[in-house]
C-alpha cells in the first residue's frame, strides 16, 4: 500500500461514483495507471465493494439500537446459528460476534421504541439460546467515512 493506493481508497470512500478518469485527474496519474491501480486494490481484496448511504429515517427507521445478547451454550455451532439468525432479521443493519460479558451485539434500526420492544419480545425472547439481553438507544451516530491505513509501528 503506497501513496497512491491510499488516496484511490480515500477519493473513493468519498465519492464511490466519481469517474476512473476524474480519479486519475485528481491523483496526477494516467487513467491507466489509475484503473490498473483500482482493479489491483480490488483483486487484493482491499476494496471489497461500493456502497450507498441511505437516510435511515427516509426509511422510517427513525430510532437506532445496540442489542447486546448473551447466549449459552457457547459453542461454535450455537454462536453461528444464533449469528446467521439475527444477521437475517429486517431490522437489524450488523451483527457483531464480541469477547466480554455479551456474546453478540446487532446493531438495529425501527420505525418507533414500541416497535423496538415488540422486535426484543417476539425475535430474542422465545429463542433457548439467548440467556439475556439488553439494549441502548442510539441517540447520535457519528462515522468516520474515510479509513486509513495505519502506519506500521
Amino acid at each position: 500500500m503506497d501513496d497512491i493506493d491510499s488516496a484511490i481508497l480515500e477519493h473513493l470512500q468519498r465519492d464511490a461514483r466519481i469517474t476512473n478518469r476524474d480519479l486519475a485527474r485528481a491523483l496526477g496519474i494516467a487513467p491507466s495507471t489509475c484503473l490498473e491501480r483500482v482493479r489491483a486494490l480490488r483483486n487484493r481484496g482491499v476494496l471489497t465493494g461500493y456502497h450507498a448511504t441511505v437516510d435511515l429515517a427516509a426509511l422510517n427507521r427513525r430510532v437506532q439500537a445496540l442489542v447486546f445478547l448473551q447466549i449459552r451454550p457457547l459453542s461454535r455451532e450455537v454462536i453461528e446459528s444464533i449469528k446467521s439468525y439475527v444477521a437475517g432479521l429486517p431490522e437489524v443493519l450488523s451483527v457483531y460476534v464480541v469477547a466480554g460479558g455479551d456474546d453478540l451485539v446487532a446493531h438495529v434500526a425501527v420505525q418507533d421504541v414500541e416497535q423496538l420492544h415488540s422486535m426484543l419480545m417476539d425475535r430474542f425472547s422465545p429463542r433457548r439460546e439467548v440467556v439475556t439481553f439488553r439494549s441502548s438507544i442510539i441517540f447520535q451516530h457519528v462515522s468516520e467515512p474515510v479509513v486509513s491505513p495505519l502506519d506500521d509501528v
